[in-house]
């Protein structure tokens, strides 16, 4: 194998061995899905889609109002579930007169190693 050369174009990564023609490698995150607002009641399920490519798979995070949110990951208690898709699962929504846990603007972060792409914002309102 002779000399090996990484080329960074886009957010693509590519490989070159001895002038061979240039192979998709992997490449940064990017949002093929943003959430959408929601109106839901209180009690209720609900869900904010998100999807993210990107080679490796990226690892994706939600924020509440720029707050990191806790998922079931973090909190086996936890009414919030981060899904495969990278999607957030609410079992019920939780809303009080002093309390509002859920009703905020939700955005999506997708990284790996190559970067992060942030969705557009979403705001979750309680009916």
């Amino acid at each position: 194998m002779g000399p090996l050369a990484l080329i960074l174009v886009g957010g693509l990564l590519y490989f070159q061995v001895n002038g061979s023609r240039l192979r998709q490698e992997d490449s940064a995150p990017r949002i093929g899905e943003h959430p959408s607002d929601l109106i839901v009641s209180k009690g209720e399920p609900a869900t904010l889609n998100c999807k993210a490519e990107g080679r490796p798979t990226p690892t994706v995070e939600w924020y509440k109002d720029g707050e990191r949110v806790e998922t079931d990951k973090d909190d086996p208690r936890s009414h919030r579930m981060l899904l495969p898709s990278g999607s957030l699962f609410f079992l019920r929504i939780v809303h009080g007169r002093r309390s509002k846990p859920d009703e905020g603007a939700y955005v999506c972060v997708a990284r790996n190693y190559l970067g992060e792409a942030v969705s557009r914002n979403a705001s979750l309102e309680v009916a």
